[in-house]
C-alpha cells in the first residue's frame, strides 16, 4: 500500500503516533480534512493492515521493571517452534526480531532485578549461547515511522 499512501494519510500516521487517542475531530483539523473524512481514511489505514493497532507507553520503572536488556541469542537448529513457545509465554520479553549475522535473534527483556534477568537469559541458553547487555538509558525512545514516505534509492 505504499504507493497509494499520500501526503495527508502520512500527516495521519504521524498524529496518531504521537497520540493514538486524539479524537478524530482534532486529528482531522490537524490534517485538514472534515472529521467523516478523517474517520474514512483511517479506517482505510486499518483494514489494509497499515495501522495494526493503539497501544499505551508504559513506563517500565513505574511499573516495577527497572532492568532493561537487549539480549542476542544464536540458535544454531532450524526448529523455531520451541522459541516461538517460550516468547509467547515470558511476558518479560518485550520484543524479539530475527537477524541476519553472527546472531540469529536478538530480545529486549524487561525484569525486575539482576536475578530475575538471570532466570529469563538462563531460559533461552537452552537454545543456543546469548550475550546480554543491560540498557543504561533510552537515548531514543520508540517514535514511529517518519510523517513522510521512505525515501527511495535513485
Amino acid at each position: 500500500m505504499t504507493e497509494t499512501l499520500d501526503a495527508t494519510d502520512w500527516a495521519i500516521l504521524a498524529e496518531l503516533q504521537r497520540d493514538g487517542r486524539i479524537a478524530l475531530t482534532e486529528l482531522g483539523r490537524r490534517v485538514n480534512l472534515s472529521a467523516s473524512a478523517t474517520t474514512e481514511r483511517v479506517k482505510r489505514l486499518e483494514s489494509a493492515g497499515v495501522i495494526t493497532g493503539y497501544r499505551a507507553a508504559v513506563d517500565l520503572d513505574k511499573v516495577g521493571f527497572t532492568v532493561l536488556a537487549v539480549v542476542r541469542l544464536k540458535y544454531p537448529g532450524n526448529q523455531h517452534q520451541p522459541l516461538r513457545k517460550l516468547l509467547g509465554e515470558r511476558t518479560e520479553i518485550l520484543e524479539c526480531l530475527r537477524t541476519t549475522g553472527e546472531d540469529c535473534y536478538t530480545l529486549k527483556i524487561a525484569a525486575t532485578s539482576m536475578p530475575h534477568l538471570e532466570r529469563v537469559v538462563n531460559e533461552l541458553t537452552a537454545f543456543g549461547s546469548t550475550t546480554t547487555n543491560i540498557v543504561y538509558s533510552q537515548t531514543l525512545p520508540y517514535r514511529g515511522v517518519a510523517g513522510r514516505p521512505p525515501e527511495r534509492p535513485s
